[in-house]
């Protein structure tokens, strides 16, 4: 299979410890929230588009979180729930944590999909890449 690069910027597919994940950068968007939500949605069409289910590891690191845009990121996790093997998600807040766990309880989101918090990627990629 070629590399890509997938709308993030991230090479796709990116092997890690024998295994495959992808990552979502979200990170870096500072308050630039329109930037960030347009991002999500082309992940979202890009993943579409792949078929496959995937490890996926997301980075928050440096972006400002608020309530908008933990409910896109959680609608653009119910539209990719079925490509979803693993995910896990770095540079989120315990207040951002706390949210998003609270609307996962109010928007249908898959729970059958491990979802895990990090604050070291490369802990969040070992656990993605483990069995």
């Amino acid at each position: 299979m070629s590399t890509i690069k997938s709308p993030g910027g991230s090479t796709f597919p990116y092997y890690y410890k024998g295994g495959e994940v992808h990552c979502l950068k979200f990170g870096s968007y500072f308050k630039d929230h329109a930037k960030l939500i347009c991002v999500m949605k082309e992940e979202v069409e890009f993943i579409q588009k792949n078929n496959k289910q995937l490890r996926i590891w997301v980075d928050f690191y440096d972006t400002t979180i608020n309530n908008t845009i933990l409910i896109e990121f959680l609608n653009s996790l119910i539209e990719i729930e079925r490509h979803i093997l693993k995910l896990s998600v770095v540079g989120l807040s315990n207040k951002s944590k706390w949210q998003l766990n609270r609307l996962k309880k109010k928007i249908p989101y898959n729970k059958v999909n491990p979802m895990k918090y990090y604050i070291d990627p490369e802990d969040a990629k070992t656990w993605l890449v483990s069995e």
